[in-house]
């Protein structure tokens, strides 16, 4: 893997200078975790409230402030939240936004590309259909391509998130978190948390059955193609762990847990309940990695939570 970029603290150090005025610096609360039965305190990062809806805005506006920008604009494939951060990005850089996405999309992510002025190719009824879709018109256009997470730029941009939280989360008397839990899609959030946090803190990336990349990277040892299916495939299912995140994870011995739909569904419901959140099913995992003893933390412990998307339809009951 030694061709592979390495993102360092220093990048991300970078990168969350670059990206301060275009991004929101998200909250965190703090709940004990014996309201489920856990001797942990649990500390949420409440991403959702991300510009966008999700951490996606922050790897999108650091390649965009940061890289050259053709004059016919950007271009990504994306069923919602990476779409939706790349036309955000455009705009808040007076660039244009071309995005493809699958018939298929969720119409909530689509309603926000039309919110931010991005001009929409819907193609096909697959993710693979709209990125095809998307490869050809780079092909007799000049538009500048920008990657969802297998990148070192966007993935510095996304380490932001896991700095925020590091860094906010200590406690009066020097205390860090003890763990970070993550969900894990193409690998970018996870990956970043890894770059930035090193050796420090465990890193938790959780996925569901049928999204489980990292869990089949790890198993393999490398990046594998996967089957995707199920609530969390529209934002969780890359396929295949990307290539800079997995060197990230794999050096800090990200550990990672799987948990099945029933599982994030029933978490996404505890979340509205205990905190009145609504996020994304995949959004859930890492809490419902947690609720159900897949992973079990130290007595006594803090536990960082990354709640990283709330683009969804309408309340969970």
């Amino acid at each position: 893997m030694t061709d592979i970029p390495v993102v360092t603290p220093d990048d991300i150090d970078r990168a969350a200078a670059a990206i301060a005025p275009h991004v929101r610096h998200t909250p965190v609360i703090e709940v004990p975790g014996s309201t489920i039965g856990i001797d942990a305190t649990l500390v949420f990062k409440l991403e959702f409230l991300q510009v966008t809806g999700a951490f996606k805005a922050r790897g999108a506006c650091h390649y965009v402030a940061t890289q050259p920008i053709s004059d016919a604009g950007v271009v990504a494939a994306s069923g919602g939240n990476h779409g939706a951060a790349v036309a955000y990005a455009a705009r808040e850089f007076g660039h244009e936004a071309h995005i493809f996405v699958p018939t298929t999309a969720n119409p909530s992510k689509v309603e926000r590309l039309v919110g931010l002025n991005a001009h929409i190719h819907s193609i096909g009824e697959t993710y693979g259909d709209a990125k095809d879709a998307a490869a050809d018109y780079l092909v007799e256009n000049k538009a500048t391509s920008i990657e969802a997470f297998d990148d070192p730029v966007v993935m510095a941009g996304a380490g932001t998130a896991a700095r925020e939280f590091d860094l906010d989360s200590v406690t009066a008397d020097g205390r860090p978190l003890d763990a970070m839990l993550l969900a894990v899609g193409g690998g970018g959030l996870a990956g970043g948390a890894a770059a930035w946090c090193g050796d420090r803190i465990r890193i938790v990336g959780c996925e569901t059955v049928g999204t489980a990349s990292f869990a089949a990277a790890k198993e393999a040892g490398h990046p594998v193609d996967v089957p995707i299916s199920g609530v969390a495939a529209d934002h969780l299912g890359a396929r295949r762990i990307g290539d800079v995140p997995w060197r990230a994870l794999n050096e800090a011995n990200v550990e990672s847990v799987v948990v099945t739909d029933a599982d994030v569904t029933a978490a996404q419901a505890r979340l509205w309940r205990l905190l009145r959140v609504i996020v994304e099913p995949g959004v859930a995992a890492p809490f419902a990695a947690l609720m159900t003893g897949r992973w079990v933390p130290e007595p006594g412990s803090r536990i960082g939570v990354m709640l990283c998307g709330a683009n969804v339809v309408a309340p969970v009951a």
